[in-house]
């Protein structure tokens, strides 16, 4: 099949080339900004691990500057530029821009799809930021981000990926040499210096460019409803999980490391759940076993549902959240890297 389908990437291929030679060449316009602005974001169509990355930026770097994060917003009902607040729901700004202003109170979430707008807004508002960290960004190349970091997972390196729809790469893997820092995502959290050089080998970064490795790291599940607060979730012996994300493998398999029994229903990324789906899941809760079970989701699905009209369907069932984040194998490194960028370039005091 893939077979088939290669002409159509190579197509695809000659027009992502051009558009990226007139950048290049300056036919197209680009804008770099006197402040720290990081772009994240990787040449695949997702499940790279691109939220808890931005979510660990953003927790190094908001002690000591106004952090701003900017997104597409996936997902959401309305246009332009938005600035999360209190009524912010996901189909305001979207499901990940939620979770970051529902996470770290304090820091300014925005969208745009227009994202040199967006960038602008939040620099030179009254509230202005200090540092931009743009979300899923690696593809805008009207703006010039002053540090460019790349995420390529572990198990699915973008050098041993085709572009899409013979692979699941969206951009051409050329590309990767605009990254400043590439980061080997989903990494195991034991990882020996002689398996991180074979790859660092296959990704053949160029003298300028930094190879880190990182690895998820769960947090103990969280409650989300006042039955989960009358549970014990470490003694529960069945679990059911549902997620609509791009990767939900490593979500179900670390709920598998900690129940007996696991049973797990997967939606399309950032789907909306209607509320036949939350029929759909109370019924397939009913249905498993075990005298003490809970309903748990991901912090991104959570967000979906904080404002939804059929949360109240989950008050019979206890409903818990497994929240990730990230952690590096050099992370001194890696943390040294971000600051010194943001302090060599920041205009704050």
């Amino acid at each position: 099949m893939r077979i088939l389908l290669l002409p159509i990437s190579l197509l695809y291929h000659i027009v992502l080339k051009i558009r990226h030679k007139l950048y290049d060449w300056r036919i197209l316009k680009r804008l770099r900004f006197e402040k720290p602005v990081i772009c994240v974001g990787n040449l695949s169509l997702g499940g790279t691990g691109k939220t808890p990355t931005v979510e660990y930026l953003i927790n190094i770097l908001r002690d000591n500057y106004r952090v701003a994060t900017l997104s597409r917003g996936y997902g959401r009902k309305t246009k332009g530029f938005q600035m999360a607040d209190n009524q912010s729901t996901y189909e305001t700004i979207g499901d990940e821009p939620l979770q970051y202003f529902l996470k770290f109170p304090g820091i300014l979430v925005a969208v745009d799809e227009d994202r040199l707008n967006g960038t602008r807004q939040l620099l030179y508002s009254p509230n202005n930021a200090n540092a931009i960290l743009l979300d899923d960004a690696f593809q805008h190349r009207r703006i010039m981000a002053g540090l460019n970091i790349l995420l390529t997972e572990y198990q699915n390196l973008y050098c041993d990926d085709f572009l899409f729809p013979a692979g699941t790469l969206r951009d051409i893997k050329s590309a990767a040499k605009r990254a400043n820092i590439i980061v080997v995502s989903k990494s195991p959290k034991v990882l020996n210096e002689v398996k991180k050089q074979q790859i660092i080998n296959k990704l053949k970064p160029t003298k300028e460019q930094k190879v880190f490795f990182s690895y998820l790291e769960y947090a103990p599940l969280l409650p989300l409803n006042e039955k989960a607060k009358s549970v014990s979730a470490e003694k529960t012996d069945s679990v059911l999980a549902f997620c609509g994300i791009a990767n939900p493998k490593p979500f179900v398999e670390e709920l598998k490391k900690r129940h007996q029994t696991v049973d797990s229903l997967t939606f399309a990324d950032h789907h909306a759940y209607t509320e036949d789906d939350v029929k759909h899941i109370i019924n397939r809760f009913e249905n498993l076993g075990g005298k003490q079970k809970i309903i748990v989701t991901t912090e991104k699905d959570a967000a979906r549902l904080a404002n939804s009209p059929y949360l109240c369907q989950f008050e019979t069932a206890p409903l818990f959240a497994l929240p990730v984040g990230v952690r590096f194998h050099e992370e001194e490194k890696f943390n040294e890297e971000i600051m010194n960028y943001v302090r060599q370039n920041s205009h704050y005091n």
